[in-house]
């Protein structure tokens, strides 16, 4: 995020624009990062990599239960990336971050080359414009109960997402509904989906704290 310029196998047809830069723009129309993460990688230099931004709006107007409306701004500067901007929501709860799905939200790209900041901040305001869609879809989701049933389902397409050979996984279904925390003792279909990639994504439960969802 701090590089003070490109990879060097770069051409001189590409604009370097250090990402710090970027920030510096969006902060200014309101934004405020809230959590920074990069790439370990072998294969390019460790100030050039892939890294990740979250952004929240200064004054938020939108109220959830217990998520947050964000914009996850990717970049690197070896070439391999534009600046992506997608919608995004962070559930404090369990410190998990979903990203909105392109089909429901086509995330917006910015070349390195031009007026980066301007297009970049331009790009945030029009993901921010629809935070209450957003809302309103997270809404429809928490009214929504599930069965026992219905549940397990999620969970088994859930795994075969990651796992398409689901002997591979070193889990079975039901384990991805587990709930670690008394916040996520609920039915509705935001609270399972959050269990869901929460244990997905640590692979399983934790062995010694865990209640069977």
């Amino acid at each position: 995020m701090f590089a003070s310029a490109a990879h060097e196998d770069l051409s001189t047809k590409y604009t370097f624009l250090p990402t710090e830069k970027v920030l510096s723009g969006l902060m200014s129309a309101g934004f405020i990062p809230v959590d920074a993460r990069q790439v370990r990688t072998l294969r390019t230099s460790p100030l050039h990599a892939h890294h990740a931004v979250r952004l929240r709006r200064r004054f938020e107007t939108i109220s959830l239960r217990d998520s947050a409306p964000e914009i996850l701004l990717l970049n690197s500067h070896d070439g391999s990336s534009t600046y992506r901007l997608l919608m995004a929501l962070y559930r404090a709860v369990c410190e998990n971050g979903l990203v909105v799905s392109r089909g429901a939200f086509p995330a917006i790209c910015v070349a390195h080359r031009g007026n980066v900041v301007d297009e970049v901040v331009t790009g945030a305001l029009q993901i921010s414009e629809r935070f209450d869609q957003l809302a309103a879809q997270v809404e429809r989701m928490e009214s929504r109960q599930m069965l026992k049933s219905e549940q397990l389902a999620f969970a088994e397409r859930a795994l075969t997402l990651k796992y398409p050979d689901v002997a591979q996984a070193g889990m079975v279904p039901a384990q991805l509904l587990t709930i670690r925390r008394p916040q996520d003792v609920s039915d509705d279909l935001y609270t399972v989906l959050n269990r869901t990639q929460e244990n997905l994504l640590r692979g399983g439960p934790d062995p010694e704290h865990h209640r069977d969802g």
